[in-house]
């Protein structure tokens, strides 16, 4: 389960980058304000939201034991950070992000519970 919790961050990862790099999502994040690509400030956002996709799946792995560098009591961070995440996406005003990240966040969710759960 951990793997598939990693897959999903790295496809929201690779959104991210294509964000920084100019991709005209601007709607599709961040509040959906911008309709096309994010300006500077918006960029640096997806480049630190880079840092934190991979700390939350390195928690993940970590709760599973696939990467025994961190404690595994990480992974309930994640799960905490991954809960107030979901609930933010789906009190969005922005219907476009409710729709895209509404379930691709409720589903990380029931994976990174499962996974620290279990």
């Amino acid at each position: 389960m951990s793997y598939l919790y990693s897959l999903i961050i790295l496809g929201v990862i690779c959104f991210q980058v294509a964000l920084i790099f100019g991709a005209p999502w601007g709607r599709y994040t961040q509040g959906g304000q911008i309709e096309d690509a994010l300006p500077q400030k918006g960029r640096i956002i997806a480049g630190a939201s880079i840092v934190i996709l991979a700390a939350l799946a390195l928690a993940i792995l970590s709760a599973d034991g696939k990467w025994p560098h961190w404690p595994a009591w990480t992974g309930w961070v994640a799960v905490v950070v991954n809960a107030i995440v979901t609930v933010l996406n789906w009190i969005t005003p922005s219907a476009v992000e409710r729709k895209l990240w509404g379930p691709i966040t409720t589903v990380m969710l029931i994976v990174a519970i499962a996974v620290v759960w279990w």
